[in-house]
């Protein structure tokens, strides 16, 4: 897994991972949202950002064979940063990005 595009103070500490490591390898692995309201107690959390205390990772499936083939993922510097209104709306966007993913 690699990232490609980020936002922050400086780069992630793990630009490039295992698929079997980290909560976005549970994401993948588990085609669902992973939501985490404290990385400090959560033993599959790499540290990306050292100020981060909350994660949400949504996966980007393709329709034709659920495969995932992209992911959003937002960290905050505030524990519970995410709410389940949160969830849904970037779910909705994962669904509206999945074109610049899919041809046409």
């Amino acid at each position: 897994m690699t990232i490609i595009a980020y936002s922050g103070p400086g780069a992630p500490a793990y630009p490039t991972f295992p698929i079997t490591k980290g909560l976005t390898g549970a994401a993948i692995r588990e085609k669902a949202t992973v939501v985490v309201g404290d990385v400090r107690t959560d033993p599959r959390y790499l540290t990306a950002f050292g100020s981060t205390l909350s994660e949400i990772i949504v996966p980007i499936l393709d329709p034709k064979n659920s495969a995932v083939i992209g992911t959003i993922d937002v960290e905050s510097e505030k524990a519970n940063a995410f709410s389940p209104q949160d969830q849904l709306a970037l779910e909705e966007c994962a669904r509206t990005a999945l074109p610049l993913w899919i041809e046409r």
